[in-house]
């Protein structure tokens, strides 16, 4: 299963954390929005024992606006913004037109040129295009997917199943 690589992963936590949840994720998905709100509850009551790591996997083909707001979250990275545009996404869920992506880039500080020349830039295509491949080579096909420490996670991504599950983790429990 997929391993986390530092240099090409979004990536938040210790890199000594005993566990580490990756995601593939659709800003778009309902469900993803759910994940991250679970996500960020386990990060906030494991602290350093928990690394988190996010790959976009958008659904084109019901989600619309996600290959969009994958690229603008891509793009913002690119001003290593990532983690904030990340938020602003799933935090206007229900807003993710060009206009409203580039306004929460401009919100971040980011270049209004900078960012409209990034969402075409190839590094930044490329990236999506290579989440995507290596969900497809992981056997994703719907989002949220997790993986805890490299294994498939088929349990709820509800906060309190999740972080039971984390804790289960050695090092990682209280």
């Amino acid at each position: 299963m997929p391993a986390v690589e530092l240099g090409v992963d979004h990536v938040r936590g210790s890199a000594l954390a005993p566990a580490t949840v990756l995601e593939f994720g659709d800003y778009e998905c309902p469900y993803s929005r759910a994940a991250y709100r679970g996500i960020q509850i386990a990060e906030r009551r494991l602290g350093d024992r928990l690394r988190f790591a996010f790959r976009q996997f958008p659904l084109t083909s019901i989600h619309p606006h996600a290959a969009s707001a994958a690229t603008a979250a891509e793009a913002a990275a690119l001003s290593g913004r990532f983690w904030s545009m990340h938020d602003a996404l799933f935090g206007h869920q229900d807003a993710l037109d060009p206009d409203d992506l580039l306004r929460y880039a401009v919100d971040l500080g980011i270049d209004e040129r900078d960012f409209a020349e990034s969402m075409v830039d190839s590094r930044v295509t490329g990236k999506v295009r290579s989440d995507v491949e290596s969900g497809i080579r992981s056997g994703v096909h719907g989002t949220p997917t997790l993986f805890v420490n490299g294994v498939r996670y088929e349990g709820s991504y509800r906060a309190e199943e999740l972080v039971s599950v984390l804790h289960e983790i050695p090092g990682a429990e209280l």
